[in-house]
This record gives C-alpha cells, structure tokens and sequence, in this order.
C-alpha cells in the first residue's frame, strides 16, 4: 500500500502482513533503501538478505561466515550495501562494500578496533559514518579506502545524516547530541545539546524526514524526540526493559507517529504532535530488536528471530513466509 497521510486510525489498524521466521538466530539490522522497494536484513546466521517489499518475498541471500554481519545500509544503488564485521575485528576489517547483485566485496574500510554499533549512508553523495565501541566516529568515502574524517568521543556513540545531507548527529552518553556541518565538520559541532536527567549510553538516533525533530533511544529504554534547532524535548517515552536487547525506535515519514518496541513483546506507537500514545500490539514475536517505518509504504517491519511485515489491517490473514531462495551463493 502506498503511503498516504497517515492518522491514527491507519496505525491503529496495523496489522502483521507477512512473516518471514527461517532466520537463524537474532536479527541484527534493517534497513529500506531511500527509493527502491527493497529491504535488507542482517542476522545472526551470518546472512544478508534482500526483500522486494511491495510482494513481500526473500529475493536473495548471501553469507559471509569469515566476518559475520552485523550493521547494515544501503548506499544509493540498490544491490550494493556497506556492512559491518562481527568477527576478525582485529584484522581492522570491520567494514566492507558488498556487491549483493554478485556476493562480491567491493572495498575494506579498516580503521575501527571494536565492533561498530552505529552506521549511516550520507542521501546526497558517496559519504558515510560510522560509530563504534572503540568511542570513535569515523567518516568514509565508498571510493576511498582510507577514513577521510576522525572524531574521538566518550562511551557509544550513535550517528545520523539529516535527510539533506547537510548536517550529521553524534549522540553519546550523558545524553550528549553534538550537531556537525557536513560540509565544515573540521571545525567542531555548531551546536550541542543536553537531555537532561537521562545518563545512560545512547542505542540510537534519526531525524524525521521534515528535519524538525531527532529521535533518541537509550539503553536503559528511554526514548526522547527532540526539536532539532533548539534540543529541547518534545516529549518522552519510557518503556520495560529488555535483558540483552537494545531497542529501536522509529519515525513516519511524515514525522508525526514514533513506534517502538518494550521488553515485555509488545509494541507501540504515539502521536508526537499531541503527545499520547495511539496503539499497542502484542507481536508474538518476542523482544524487537529491528523496527523501521518504511519510507513510501503505509507499512514498517519489525523483527527479532523473525522478521514480519506490518500493513493496514484490510481483514484478510497474514500471509505465510516465503521459502528461502533455491540457489544461494557461496559463502564468503
């Protein structure tokens, strides 16, 4: 279904469309491409997997047992990803430019010491971030093997673009958000913000489309929407924790719902312009680890060890999950 303006009916009407359960452990990542219908996942089963969600099927699947996958983006083509490493991060190797349309490695990015937890594809040009347990923020270009940008931080941090491409977000813990021209990021943040009263590590942040608000989410499961231009919160939500979870929330398009899962299985949405909360669902899919609003759908997905598709209830029952492809390519 096409995205149309969204109210609270429609996402109170949402319902699971289509469930894709042959994972093979935790879900890791999510992640549409900005103008093609496709979504990629990444899972603890060393798999990339492309969907075509306007059909809602698995259309390809690659492994990579020597590194393992963990974050995951699409750059602006939409069978080439940027994926980071789960094992051999000593080697330095802990991102690389796939080529999903053949299983190939396009590129290394060797430069972080630790896991990266935070990753970004830059919507106007060949730019990307990436943040990492090793308190570094490092920005790179897809045509470049050597990091073109080195930003030393305190604890996990977490990174977004605008969807402008003009100004990034650097989030780290104190509830600390350091905003940077893009274009002048040398220079240091023009401006830094405090949310204040909430001292844990960040999981998450994101911009809604319109560049109004940031969309923060915390690892003791708090989540904040901020005025982008002055820092000043909106409004917050708190949520029962998850043992071994991180969550992620996520904007509408249009910048007016935020959705998000709990550690008790359930999941939420809120009107952010006035602020309550507008559904509740029981998933029966356990703790969501993944959840992203797709962004031209009336739809989102949502994910744990098992990946479902979320489409406005018409009444009809929930598709099966489509088989896995016959001929999957070598594993790298």
């Amino acid at each position: 279904m096409s995205l149309t303006e969204l109210d609270d009916g429609l996402v109170r009407s949402m319902s699971i469309g289509a469930v894709f359960s042959d994972f093979g452990g935790k879900i890791h990542s999510v992640g549409f491409h900005r103008t093609d219908d496709i979504l990629v996942t990444s899972s603890e089963d060393d798999s990339l997997r492309l969907f075509d969600i306007a059909h809602a099927k698995q259309v390809k699947i690659t492994h990579h047992k020597k590194h393992g996958t963990d974050r995951v983006c699409f750059t602006h083509h939409p069978s080439s990803l940027i994926c980071s490493s789960r094992y051999n991060l000593e080697s330095g190797e802990s991102l690389r430019y796939l080529s999903m349309y053949d299983n190939r490695i396009l590129r290394y990015f060797k430069g972080h010491k630790d896991r990266v937890v935070s990753l970004c594809m830059s919507p106007i040009n060949d730019s990307f971030m990436s943040g990492s347990l090793d308190r570094s923020v490092r920005l790179w270009d897809l045509r470049v093997n050597a990091c073109q940008g080195l930003l030393h931080l305190r604890g996990r941090p977490a990174v977004a673009f605008d969807q402008q491409g003009l100004v990034f977000a650097i989030a780290m813990e104190g509830g600390v958000v350091k905003l940077f021209d893009s274009r002048c990021y040398d220079k240091g943040p023009f401006d830094t913000f405090l949310v204040g009263g909430d001292t844990a590590e960040v999981n998450d942040i994101k911009f809604s489309n319109d560049g109004k608000s940031m969309l923060l989410t915390t690892t003791n499961n708090n989540i904040y929407v901020l005025d982008a231009y002055r820092g000043e919160k909106k409004c917050g939500f708190s949520l029962e924790p998850s043992q071994g979870t991180s969550m992620e929330a996520t904007f509408t398009p249009d910048g007016k719902y935020v959705l998000s899962g709990s550690g008790d299985g359930t999941l939420h949405a809120w009107n952010i312009e006035n602020p309550s909360e507008v559904a509740r669902w029981e998933n029966n899919i356990g703790v969501v680890s993944c959840l992203k609003w797709a962004p031209r759908r009336a739809m989102f997905v949502a994910a744990s060890t098992v990946l479902t598709f979320w489409i406005p209830n018409d009444g009809e029952t929930p598709a099966p999950a489509d088989p896995p492809p016959d001929q999957q390519p070598p594993s790298q």
